[in-house]
């Protein structure tokens, strides 16, 4: 049985997610897939060059946020002999070991941001704007979950993808809600493309995913950067969390460029990540 990473690039220039399959590809050989659009041909012709798989889908690239688990739904139904999913974002990730070798105490693991709902206004509003103000109030003390990175076993990833599916459906992103600049003239509302985190909050802290494990954003496995204040680098310019560690995975580091700009273009050097050099 192997291990997938799976995740999505619908509409994403090839330059977006060349550091994620530059740095992925130094330290892991097996399976990747990518969900694409079917004119991001580019984009395909950089996936084929760093051996990865695609899948061609009719989703809008503002709506992947919510749409991702039907697709992950639909794949894992057809590809029940897997042993790992990593299911998590591309463009603003890069990796620093091989996802697969860190010992996970979950069946389903995520990663807290280690912020509560109530600081972050973000999800806040989407957290009253999917599932109300009643639910914000009772978990608004409760740490932001993020939803771009989550590991687990096949079996129970496929279950938090139908689990996170019905939630999407039982509570949409409220059309009303929206602002009126969009309501008017008939745009997607994008502040609200990303509202699967409310999801995932409401059924890690309400117990309703078992046999999970939710790791620390400063002493975990992988860094969630944009709520992180301290930054420790090592000398091979690998983020380090609190224990010493380097992280696995970095995701978010450009929501902190101007700590990781530097950082960003030392990777891409040592690891000869260059799109424009692509013989694709």
């Amino acid at each position: 049985m192997e291990n997938i990473i799976i995740t999505l690039a619908i509409g994403m220039p090839a330059r977006e997610v060349v550091l994620f399959l530059g740095s992925l590809r130094k330290f892991y050989n097996d399976k990747v897939l990518f969900f694409v659009g079917k004119n991001d041909h580019e984009l395909k012709r950089t996936l084929k060059y760093y051996e990865c798989s695609y899948e061609d889908v009719s989703v809008h690239k503002h709506d992947v946020g919510i749409k991702r688990y039907s697709l992950l739904i639909n794949f894992l139904k057809q590809n029940s002999n897997l042993k790992k999913v990593f299911f998590c974002d591309s463009r603003d990730i890069y990796f620093q070991s091989n996802p697969f070798n860190f010992s996970y105490e979950g069946l389903l693991n995520f990663f807290s941001e280690d912020v509560k709902i109530k600081d972050c206004n973000v999800n806040s509003k989407w957290m009253k704007n999917t599932l109300g103000l009643r639910v914000f109030d009772e978990l608004k003390e409760k740490f932001v979950i993020c939803c771009g990175t989550v590991m687990g076993n096949t079996d129970a990833i496929a279950n938090y993808a139908k689990q996170m599916n019905l939630m999407s459906k039982k509570y949409p992103y409220l059309w009303y809600r929206k602002k009126i600049k969009y309501l008017l003239t008939f745009r997607r509302d994008k502040e609200g493309r990303a509202c699967d985190q409310p999801y995932a909050a409401y059924l890690i802290h309400k117990n309703y995913l078992k046999n999970i494990k939710v790791y620390s954003n400063t002493s975990g496995p992988i860094a969630t950067v944009y709520p992180l204040n301290n930054f420790n680098f090592d000398n091979k310019n690998q983020l380090l969390n609190d224990k010493g560690d380097p992280y696995v995975v970095v995701h978010q580091y450009d929501k902190k460029w101007n700590e990781f700009r530097d950082r960003v273009k030392l990777i891409k050097k040592n690891f000869d990540i260059n799109v424009g050099t692509l013989d694709i």
